[in-house]
């Protein structure tokens, strides 16, 4: 992929995320990679997103190094490129701080399976990760973010459940791509609405049955998916 044409994929994933409603202020941020080329491209940090071009995109080596762009990358850029590292399957993260999936994070808490909505986009629960101690937060505290997103995964699959909530802080989701990152947000934030007002309604709730779970998610996802249209 030319990296304009990757610098313009994560522009547009970018400003999606605004039209989506989860951006508040310059809070947030969209990165791409292409796998080929071993290059990632992120927001800069701080720009508001009113006026960004394709051009202020900043594009790294997954080390970090500036390859391309003028602008200072993303102050998360070094979680996103631990994502990156760890899980190879995904070509885009976001990074939001949605105020239903950030208030989960914020309370410490996963988000439950509790219906077929939140099924069609998650095979699970939505982790939690734990609490980063103080020697982590004062160290290299973006990577260690990275780090505890990845160890939160040790036992899940990140392409059944691709998003995480990040204990105190907010939401981190990926997909193959950075538009598919950016769906994944806002369905992430519509299972957090639902969750919280499901529970306030019925505190007891016990959430949907793995059955159920199961028919959902793998009628949308996998090789035997039966959602949509077939392609050739």
């Amino acid at each position: 992929m030319p990296l304009l044409s990757l610098r313009q994929s994560v522009l547009d994933a970018n400003l999606a995320l605004v039209r989506a409603g989860l951006v508040l202020d310059t809070f947030g941020n969209v990165s791409g990679m292409d796998r080929t080329r071993g290059l990632v491209a992120i927001k800069p940090s701080g720009v508001p997103y009113d006026g960004m071009r394709a051009q202020d995109i900043v594009v790294t080596d997954l080390s970090g190094k500036i390859v391309e762009g003028t602008l200072r990358p993303s102050s998360d850029l070094d979680t996103h490129l631990e994502l990156y590292r760890s899980f190879p399957s995904i070509g885009g993260v976001v990074h939001t701080h949605s105020l239903y999936a950030t208030s989960w994070a914020q309370a410490g808490r996963p988000i439950p399976a509790l219906g077929t909505t939140h099924a069609d986009a998650f095979h699970g629960p939505v982790p939690v990760t734990p609490p980063l101690t103080d020697a982590e937060i004062a160290g290299d505290y973006v990577l260690n973010t990275g780090r505890a997103i990845v160890r939160a995964f040790a036992l899940l699959d990140p392409v059944a459940v691709p998003a995480v909530l990040v204990a105190g802080h907010a939401p981190f989701c990926w997909g193959p791509t950075p538009a598919a990152a950016v769906h994944t947000a806002i369905m992430l934030e519509y299972a957090a609405q639902l969750a919280y007002n499901t529970l306030v309604l019925n505190p007891a709730c016990a959430g949907v049955s793995q059955a159920l779970l199961d028919h959902h998610y793998l009628r949308k996802h996998g090789a035997a998916a039966t959602y949509g249209q077939q392609r050739s």
